[in-house]
């Protein structure tokens, strides 16, 4: 999951080497820590938040594809 969520955002962003994507575990299961440079932080996470909310659909049905749960969190 967490190469499906690098290579999506990867393909968003201005700067593709600055994206990291870091697994830990939250209190409901994974949490997909994103953190893009300065610049992207708006493309990722679009106007009125509807790029953001698109990746987390996607991740959510990949896991749900995979039978796990994880939560996307855009830390900057």
């Amino acid at each position: 999951m967490k190469e499906l969520l690098e290579f999506i955002v990867r393909n968003l962003v201005d700067d593709p080497d600055a994206v990291r994507v870091e697994e830990v575990q939250g209190e409901r299961g994974p949490v997909l820590r994103l953190t893009v440079a300065e610049d992207d932080v708006g493309k990722v996470i679009g106007r009125a938040g509807r790029t953001a909310r698109a990746i987390r659909t996607v991740m959510r049905a990949a896991g749900a594809h995979l039978g796990a749960d994880a939560h996307v969190e855009i830390v900057g």
